[in-house]
């Protein structure tokens, strides 16, 4: 159903049973899949690419201009996918010429306020809280929970299966997966047990984890150490291989211990 009190580009691609309530735009450069819902004043600017069954709550803006200086006016895509929610004035960046597109994965939701910097990358089941803001280039692995209002630097990489503290700052490491990180300045402070435990890890698997982590924070050992030791001392598995690659690539460092 679409509101006659709704404006809707002749060019917008919609699919089946998409509502579309009154005073939502709607722009000509929009794909929006089957069964999804734009609330009342929701505003879907060109190059949003919009999956099956999501919600955009009223004020939320999708695929808006990116505010980056360095944006030119190139074309660019903001991408959504299947069965994500989009809370009251939530924000999403499209892309810039640095990688052409913006995405937030399926299943995740953006509580309200929140914001996605231009070409983010979201995974799939990742929740942002109220107030929470992505700068740009930030990439955010799937299962990632950031508490309301986090702030995060760009080109910062979050792992996943994190939980990070409400009113946290993520300015100069990125965060390894599977841990909870807190305190000013952010810092490792365990595993996160209960998220894992929620999403079908077995207790072997999370002591395996959680021995990995204990060797690389707690042992007295820099990094490139901790990591020739989990090498030598754990068999490979995908988690280990996972942490050990991770922590490898990250080009601004991870997070350090509590002080």
């Amino acid at each position: 159903m679409i509101s006659n009190l709704a404006f809707v580009h002749p060019d917008a691609r919609l699919g089946e049973n998409v509502t579309v309530e009154p005073f939502a735009y709607i722009a000509g450069n929009v794909i929006i899949g089957d069964d999804t819902w734009v609330g009342p004043n929701a505003t879907i600017m060109d190059g949003a690419r919009i999956g099956n069954k999501c919600r955009i709550f009223p004020s939320a803006v999708v695929s808006g201009i990116p505010q980056d200086l360095k944006f030119k006016g190139e074309e660019s895509t903001a991408e959504i996918g299947n069965n994500t929610t989009i809370r009251e004035a939530a924000t999403i960046s499209r892309g810039t010429a640095a990688v052409g597109r913006t995405i937030v994965g399926n299943d995740c939701l953006m509580m309200a306020y929140s914001h996605v910097g231009h070409d983010c990358l979201v995974g799939n089941n990742c929740i942002l809280g109220n107030l929470t803001a992505l700068a740009g280039e930030v990439k955010i692995d799937d299962w990632a929970i950031l508490s309301g209002g986090t702030l995060v630097h760009q080109f910062t990489h979050i792992g996943a299966h994190v939980i990070i503290g409400g009113g946290m700052k993520l300015v100069r490491s990125d965060v390894p997966p599977f841990i909870k990180a807190d305190r000013d300045p952010l810092s490792y402070m365990g595993l996160n047990i209960v998220g894992l435990t929620r999403r079908g890890f077995g207790k072997e698997r999370i002591d395996e984890i959680h021995n990995i982590y204990r060797a690389i924070y707690q042992n007295g050992m820099n990094f490139s150490q901790a990591l020739e030791y989990v090498e030598k001392e754990f068999k490979p598995s995908p988690d280990r291989d996972y942490i050990i690659e991770f922590i490898r690539k990250s080009k601004r460092g991870v997070i350090r211990g509590p002080r």
